[in-house]
């Protein structure tokens, strides 16, 4: 079973403090659950201390260039 709507964004909250300086943070839907969206600038450079989750919600990322509010 995938993660409620309300662990995403628990996840999502602690997401924003580890990525807000360079990406944009969000929720998206996945299988059967959601997980945490982050929205990249630029590729990451240390991918090897990047978590892949928090709190057990998967994190995917995406490189989208310049990041705007919507």
């Amino acid at each position: 079973m995938g993660h409620t709507l309300e662990e995403a964004q628990a996840a999502k909250d602690k997401a924003k403090q580890l990525f807000a300086s360079n990406a944009g943070v969000g929720i998206t839907k996945v299988d059967d659950g959601y997980a945490v969206k982050v929205n990249l600038r630029n590729p990451l450079v240390d991918k090897e201390n990047v978590p892949t989750a928090i709190d057990g919600v998967p994190i995917q990322f995406e490189v989208v260039g310049e990041i705007r509010k919507q």
